[in-house]
């Protein structure tokens, strides 16, 4: 008997998800509960739904028009009946499919929409165009995703690149101030002495002091700004200013179209570093890579990032000769398809390819593995052998 009630109760899910699945052409598969009629509403706002809302390719066509009050009960809705990460992929399907760049201007409109990376993609591309009315709304959503994308992966960059610095900088002749006393306690306990409950010292272990002037190592974040790189850009931004934190370690960040634009300066702010940058334009990588070039002041102490999707926009063959003398040099270069979390890039495969066999390899990263990759750099490790043993193919 339980186990014909559990059929049952499988079926008519079923009929439900196939109800809101094909909208107004469900036809006969029954009525939809209060909640699912809102569910079928909102999808029927951004995908259509009846006969008459299909297009001659048989897709959904939209239903949301261009009414500000109509598209702000919708995001209501969205938010309401759907879990984030699907309010997330709605929203940027309305942008996209519907026209709706100029409305997420007004004020009213942001303070509703969930915020994420795409959003933030596309306010920056829209910057030069926001309202003075709508700016400081579009920059308190940015500052959110920043601060979302900084809990998350400002500590482990910060412990990864410390790690990587500090562990060639142990001595056992550490000035008193320097003496890492947890390590120094560990490594004596053998000389623990208990009639007097305490441990001879007789080794030091600690940090050699570093001039404060003169960083350990020098990092070089070069960034395609094209349309197609926004997250990319979201995420260089962040993770450049935590890195721009660090004392140990100078940065620099270069974003770049066809023109080269170096915005270290701005690193301390990454809101108004992202709202610096021009979202969309063509591609000359082999101009961005000469101005990093120029900026490598001791080869072997430097990590070069390049992130781009490698369609080059100005000559190929001298973007492969400067990274060869990079390589030559000492430089350890990386090239990054893309940094987001959106899946498999699009790429130009055979300069990926190229580039790799010249030592630079190229592959796409997630940005919570960007921390333990700028180790693997830092310390001068093999970084093609790092991304085959976390799965992800090289310069393919």
């Amino acid at each position: 008997m339980a186990g014909g009630r559990v059929t049952q109760d499988i079926a008519v899910e079923r009929q439900r998800r196939w109800r809101l699945l094909l909208g107004g052409a469900a036809g006969d598969l029954g009525p939809l509960g209060e909640d699912d009629q809102r569910r079928d509403s909102a999808l029927t706002g951004l995908y259509g739904g009846g006969g008459d809302a299909v297009d001659a390719g048989g897709k959904r066509s939209a239903g949301l028009g261009g009414s500000s009050p109509v598209l702000h009960r919708w995001l209501g809705d969205v938010r309401t009946y759907f879990p984030s990460s699907v309010v997330q992929v709605m929203q940027k399907d309305a942008v996209e499919r519907l026209g709706l760049r100029q409305l997420l201007l007004e004020p009213e409109l942001l303070s509703s929409v969930e915020p994420d990376v795409s959003l933030v993609g596309t306010l920056v591309s829209l910057s030069r165009a926001i309202p003075e009315r709508t700016r400081e709304t579009a920059r308190a959503v940015v500052r959110k995703v920043v601060e979302d994308i900084e809990r998350k992966l400002a500590d482990r960059l910060l412990a990864a690149v410390h790690g990587a610095i500090d562990r060639s900088r142990r001595t056992s002749r550490p000035r008193l101030s320097d003496v890492d006393w947890n390590r120094t306690i560990r490594k004596n306990l053998r000389h623990y002495q208990p009639d007097q409950r305490t441990v001879i010292v007789q080794d030091l272990v600690g940090n050699s002091r570093r001039s404060r002037q003169a960083s350990l190592r020098d990092v070089v974040l070069l960034v395609d700004q094209s349309g197609s790189m926004a997250e990319s850009v979201v995420y260089s931004a962040v993770l450049g200013a935590s890195l721009a934190s660090l004392k140990a370690v100078d940065t620099k960040l270069v974003v770049f179209d066809t023109e080269v634009v170096d915005l270290t300066e701005q690193l301390k702010d990454p809101v108004d570093l992202l709202f610096s940058t021009q979202l969309g334009g063509g591609t000359d990588i082999n101009r961005a890579v000469a101005y990093g070039q120029s900026l490598v002041r001791r080869p072997t102490d430097t990590v070069m990032v390049l992130i781009s999707d490698l369609y080059e926009g100005g000559v190929a063959r001298e973007l492969q000769r400067r990274v060869r003398e990079l390589v030559q040099s000492g430089v350890t270069v990386v090239v990054l398809l893309a940094l987001s979390d959106s899946g498999t890039p699009a790429y130009d495969h055979e300069l990926a390819a190229k580039l790799s066999e010249l030592g630079a390899p190229a592959f796409a990263c997630t940005p919570d593995r960007f921390p333990d990759l700028l180790a693997t750099a830092l310390r001068r490790e093999d970084v093609a052998a790092w991304a085959e043993q976390s799965g992800i193919p090289v310069g393919r």
